[in-house]
């Protein structure tokens, strides 16, 4: 697909009084795995290219919650005035993933940028057909705030009329659905630079060292309330009660054998996700001599 920019876009950021009642109540759920995919396809993007796109799956709530649960790349040129999709491949990568979960449809498109503009038209343009009332999904790579910015926008065309005049994005309230240990790798990200992203082991060690932090923190305000020097809080009394009711009563040896236990599974998965990503490796590197033959 390729098509001229005529479109002027107007870029809300915040949702206004007299928004439509669709904007005023959607709200995009993004889950963590499509961050990182999102990221992963900047890294891997060819020179030439200043921004990557693609295609974002889930499904619709009954509350108009928009659920984003996965996401692949699809290979795009932008000029000035133009842009092409490559159609096909999105379609044939839809299809694959139908096959695997027929649940998650298509709710939108991401890019990365901190924003919007006249390609995205164009872009938005063409998953309107492919879906009623398409997110967008972007992704500040370039860190323009200091940290990857996440936002989302739906879209609507504003006319004169018969004569299109612009297109408004207007921007949505967005959920990030996290764990904590999944919280841990984005807060990584999110960092403007890193020297290396941490291993198991080495974010296992980071873990534990600011868990002793939080103990001691604990240790020292139980300390100076009961000195005096600190007025209580029950509040916060009441959670230490439930955190140290939540710890199981095991004798030292019982917990050091639960403990070497675990190790030992946290280091087979190590193991096996060693050899999956030696597999991964190993076959795109194969599709690419094949394509390249």
């Amino acid at each position: 697909m390729a098509a001229a920019s005529e479109h002027t876009v107007l870029q809300f950021v915040a949702p206004s009084s007299t928004a439509t009642a669709t904007t005023s109540v959607l709200t995009a759920r993004i889950h963590p795995l499509v961050i990182f995919n999102v990221c992963d396809c900047f890294v891997r993007r060819p020179d030439s290219a200043e921004r990557v796109i693609g295609t974002l799956l889930g499904s619709i709530l009954p509350d108009g919650t928009v659920d984003i649960r996965n996401s692949y790349a699809v290979p795009h040129n932008e000029f000035s005035d133009q842009v092409a999709v490559d159609i096909d491949y999105h379609h044939n990568m839809l299809a694959s993933h139908l096959k695997v979960n027929p649940k998650e449809i298509i709710v939108g498109w991401y890019s990365t940028g901190a924003g919007v503009n006249g390609g995205s038209a164009l872009i938005h343009e063409f998953y309107a057909r492919e879906v009623t009332n398409p997110i967008h999904l972007t992704v500040d790579t370039g860190f323009t705030n200091g940290e990857g910015t996440i936002k989302a926008f739906v879209s609507s065309n504003l006319s004169l009329g018969d004569r299109q005049l612009a297109a408004q994005f207007q921007e949505i309230p967005v959920d990030l659905r996290m764990v904590d240990a999944e919280r841990v790798g984005f807060n990584v990200l999110k960092a403007t630079s890193v020297d290396k992203l941490p291993n198991d082991l080495e974010g296992m060690e980071l873990t534990m060292e600011r868990l002793l932090t939080l103990i001691n923190d604990v240790y020292k305000y139980v300390d100076s309330v009961v000195e005096g020097q600190t007025a209580p809080d029950n509040n916060i009394g009441r959670f230490i009660a439930d955190a140290v009711a939540s710890l199981p009563k095991l004798p030292p040896q019982v917990f050091d054998d639960l403990v070497n236990d675990s190790l030992q599974d946290q280091l087979l998965l190590l193991y096996l996700s060693s050899i999956t990503r030696t597999q991964l490796s190993l076959a795109e590197k194969l599709n690419t001599a094949a394509q390249m033959l």
